[in-house]
């Protein structure tokens, strides 16, 4: 393992480590290995001096999982920028809103994408800022010659002296997003955590199928170079080519989520007996909630440890993950301990007092993977506690063992006639019942109990969707209280989710609240 306090340190000492190991294969067997990588990155740093990129500016990006991404990624560091990533979903209002506030000197964006016209987007953000330029990136970047003298590189520090270098923002999935200060250092802090809860070997295959400019592709960006593992490149998951190429290039870890992880078993499910991954160690995941059933359906079905899961957010990634040695019942129904020893996770009750063991509330943590608060510091005093201990707004608790259980949102309960439902609980329930693909259970207003238990339901056949009553029975057969079993059922096509795998609550909320 490599190491380092910055990410062109990163960069270099494992170019000069291993220059010829692979690095990244995409689904059209483009490579690249670390010594060009770094070589790459240089020439891209040199074409971006032009446009105006130096130390300290901010440079918004939103391109797609490829090679190009992870090179501008390194030509930006090199440059000493502050990055901003923005998730290629993002439309003109998102856009325009991080624009007005981070302020970036360029906008990089992909040429039309997936039905997507992003240059004319951007050109029309960038005219209302006289100091703003922007750049179309395919599969080439602006490159220039060694005759174009470089800044000097980012300067070593102990990380809590590091500057800010990124900026990502929230996904947004119930209001504006939230523009989050990250150091090269506590990104890192994240990466380290998780890739030792992975044992991560040189040897690994990591499926890099989800976005790249979200936190947790900068996050395998680092293992990848501290481990000199390789990266197999996804650049649409949905794409008839994406099973074939994993298993082809021998993918072990088997990222990043819930629906990729369903994905997964779904396509071995149809592959009539031959292991679909041969060489599978695990399926890493994190983001969003996992049934616990899937776990014990992957390791029955693909065989390797199942899902080594994480806890965290955009403020705070990988607080907690699993390991390999936990026993079969933690790994399926927690999201694992501390990452790190440095990790401080307490659960705050109601009253404002820390929760024994076993007991309910909030977690509220500290870490040396923690932000360096909002860009919007008026937000700061309502994130955090007296004590300086970041609200993450989940639900959950610590069991006798100190492993970490998440049972919901602080926003994500309903409230039935003064009764608390966690979603999570009744949504793991009806996961197992074999007619239910995917499901999310929300609040809906109700005149007489306050709000009402809706589940909403995507079927395995739509010719065949689960009843009401079925409904109703499967949950009573789980010893599931009465108060919580749904009151109403709405069947949907497919549960709308965020680029990673958060299900839109809002949406459904809003669909189904008339």
């Amino acid at each position: 393992m490599i190491e380092t306090a910055t990410l062109w340190q990163l960069i270099e000492e494992r170019a000069e480590a291993t220059p010829g190991a692979l690095m990244a294969v995409d689904v059209k067997g483009r490579e690249i290995r670390f010594g060009a990588y770094r070589e790459a990155c240089l020439r891209a740093a040199r074409g971006l001096v032009g446009l105006g990129v130096g130390p300290g500016k901010v440079v918004s990006w939103m391109l797609p999982t490829r090679i190009e991404s992870m090179i501008l990624v390194g030509a930006l560091a090199r440059l000493d920028a502050i990055q901003n990533p923005v998730l290629p979903i993002y439309r003109t209002r998102e856009v325009r809103f991080i624009a007005n506030q981070c302020k970036p000197v360029l906008l990089v964006t992909p040429p039309e994408w997936r039905g997507f016209d992003y240059p004319s987007m951007a050109m029309e953000i960038a005219g209302e800022h006289a100091e703003m330029k922007t750049l179309v990136v395919d599969h080439e970047l602006p490159e220039a010659d060694d005759g174009v003298e470089l800044p000097p590189p980012p300067a070593r520090a102990p990380a809590p002296e590091l500057p800010i270098r990124w900026l990502f923002y929230t996904s947004g999935t119930t209001a504006d997003p939230k523009g989050v200060q990250h150091t090269d250092a506590s990104l890192w802090a994240a990466a380290k955590g998780m890739s030792i809860a992975l044992d991560m070997r040189v040897e690994d295959r990591v499926a890099f199928v989800f976005p790249f400019t979200h936190i947790g592709g900068i996050n395998w960006l680092q293992s990848g170079l501290s481990y000199g593992c390789s990266h197999i490149i996804i650049e649409n998951f949905g794409e008839p080519t994406t099973m074939p190429t994993l298993r082809k290039e021998g993918v072990t870890l088997g990222s990043a989520g819930t629906v990729f992880h369903e994905a997964y078993l779904n396509a071995h499910r149809r592959s009539k007996g031959k292991p679909l991954f041969p060489h599978m160690r695990a399926f890493p995941g994190g983001g969003a909630p996992k049934p616990p059933q899937l776990h014990y359906d992957l390791v029955a079905e693909m065989g390797g440890a199942g899902i080594i899961s994480g806890y965290g957010m955009t403020e705070a990634p990988i607080l907690t993950m699993s390991r390999f040695d936990d026993p079969p019942q933690k790994m399926a129904e927690t999201e694992g301990m501390i990452s790190l020893p440095d990790v401080d996770l307490r659960v705050v009750r109601d009253d404002g007092k820390i929760a024994r063991s076993g007991e309910q509330g909030e977690f509220r943590c500290k870490g040396p993977q923690m932000f360096r608060g909002y860009l919007d510091s008026s937000l700061d005093e309502a994130a955090f506690d007296e004590n300086g201990y970041f609200h993450t707004g989940d639900l959950g608790y610590l069991d006798p063992d100190g492993y970490c259980v998440v049972t919901g949102r602080l926003k994500d309960v309903i409230i039935r006639k003064g009764e608390n439902i966690p979603a999570k609980e009744v949504e793991d329930l009806l996961y197992e019942h074999p007619k239910i693909a995917d499901v999310a259970v929300i609040g809906l207003p109700d005149a007489k109990s306050g709000e009402r238990c809706c589940a909403v339901v995507e079927s395995k056949d739509a010719g065949d969707p689960i009843g009401f009553e079925e409904m109703q029975h499967f949950l009573r057969s789980k010893e599931l209280m009465l108060q919580k079993i749904p009151e109403q059922l709405e069947l949907i096509d497919a549960i709308p989710r965020n680029p990673t795998g958060k299900v839109l609550k809002h949406e459904l909320r809003d669909r189904y609240s008339s």
